[in-house]
């Protein structure tokens, strides 16, 4: 029997459901290449490993958690996101644990593996099916207050990972998020989230329904505007802009994870110190948040591929920005422009899928999303490093990625929003 939660009076449930979504985005963090970065220099010096063999490791174990995420979409919408935030946070914590016991390359492997998998992918796509769910008008800015936490998350876990490395060691930070994660973000997930508002008798961002109406759920479809009309992942794959969408999503993770990866070789060749770049990170975060908030609306006012196209031009000049990142004044430049570009990216990207082509397969469409992400990522690191080996130099290797924002610029000019009229069944 349908029953409409009541925490207060004209309080909308959908807010707290954003709060355990932005804490499942903020534990991602373990898996995602801000932190692990941390722990390379760890494994070189501890076990002999060079870093080309690492980069390498790194790059083929996120691939292969890369081509996993479509399975992890439909799972998402078979089973729905409490059972899967739950089901996910829990082997995320036990993959952890295993990362803390690593003593050869296999086991690094296969560490790598599991926290690409369940924690930069699987944490990341569950939160933003989530919230997808519960806004729809309000759906730009409530995806700007998640990526909050996002930004928080790249702020706070270099910072404390250095802390327990330094005066512990790196077996430590690694147990630490792991009971962190099994003992406050699971049990959060289990009694707080509920899958969508209408099984609680609310509506999407809070909009009443009408009194007398106990069919409204099964009488919601006529109410829904054209631009929540819900595409199956097949009629969305037969439209250019999910292709489109999908370079636009593999261009910044390839070109982003290289640098980040890379960040602190890439400023020492340029004459900047170990500091400058962690400081550098932590402004690129800095900088995000407010670029985030003012991301959110606009993504509410303007056309989602013109967000898109923004993002590519920026990305263009922070390429060749990095270029001439020789002084600690330019570092702060390029530390601010990154975290723009960053606030346009994580909203813009992430606001399109359901705005496009609704919430019903919203696990399936986004799953595809979030491989490409992640397969986009695994291709960053390695390039970067075999082409510093080579040519003992990052320039090269910039001027060549420069390649990747045209293209994407291209993409985000033919990603247009489609209608159901326009394909053929």
């Amino acid at each position: 029997m349908l029953h409409k939660l009541k925490i207060f009076e004209n309080f909308y449930y959908g807010w707290v459901i954003l709060v355990i979504a932005g804490f499942g985005v903020f534990f991602s963090g373990p898996g995602q290449t801000y932190s692990n970065s941390q722990f390379i220099d760890q494994y070189i010096n501890d076990f002999g490993w060079t870093r080309s063999q690492v980069s390498g490791v790194y790059s083929g174990a996120t691939l292969a958690a890369g081509l996993l995420m479509i399975f992890v979409g439909r799972m998402i919408d078979r089973f729905g996101q409490r059972a899967m935030m739950v089901t996910i946070g829990t082997l995320f914590s036990f993959a952890l644990f295993f990362n803390s016991m690593v003593t050869n390359i296999w086991m690094l492997a296969i560490g790598f593996f599991l926290v690409r998998l369940l924690g930069q992918g699987s944490m990341s796509l569950i939160p933003n099916t989530l919230v997808a769910q519960w806004f729809v008008k309000k759906r730009g800015r409530a995806f700007s207050l998640k990526t909050l936490f996002g930004f928080a998350s790249a702020m706070l876990f270099p910072i404390i990972n250095a802390w327990i490395i330094q005066n512990f060691d790196w077996q430590t930070a690694w147990r630490f998020w792991g009971v962190t994660l099994l003992v406050v973000f699971v049990p959060l997930a289990f009694f707080g989230v509920k899958n969508r508002p209408e099984l609680i008798g609310l509506k999407p961002d809070g909009l009443e329904p009408k009194s007398g109406d106990a069919n409204f759920i099964s009488n919601l479809t006529p109410t829904i505007p054209e631009a929540e009309e819900d595409w199956t992942l097949k009629e969305a794959m037969k439209t250019r802009a999910f292709w489109a969408i999908l370079i636009c999503v593999g261009i910044p993770a390839m070109v982003n994870t290289g640098i980040t990866f890379h960040i602190t070789s890439i400023f020492n060749s340029n004459g900047l110190s170990l500091g400058v770049s962690a400081m550098v990170l932590s402004l690129m975060a800095i900088a995000g948040i407010p670029m985030s908030l003012i991301s959110g609306y606009i993504t509410d006012k303007v056309q989602a591929n013109y967000v898109l196209l923004a993002i590519f031009i920026l990305e263009f000049g922070l390429l060749f920005l990095l270029l001439i990142t020789k002084t600690f004044a330019l570092a702060i430049l390029f530390g601010i422009v990154w975290g723009i570009a960053g606030g346009l990216e994580r909203i813009g990207l992430n606001v399109i899928w359901p705005n496009y082509f609704g919430r019903k397969y919203i696990g399936s469409i986004n799953g595809f999303g979030v491989t490409m992400g992640v397969i986009g990522s695994s291709l960053g690191p390695l390039p970067f490093g075999v082409g510093f080996d080579i040519f003992h130099s990052y320039t090269p290797v910039l001027l060549m990625t420069a390649i990747f924002p045209v293209i994407g610029i291209i993409a985000a000019i033919i990603a247009k929003k489609p209608n159901k009229s326009d394909i053929t069944t």
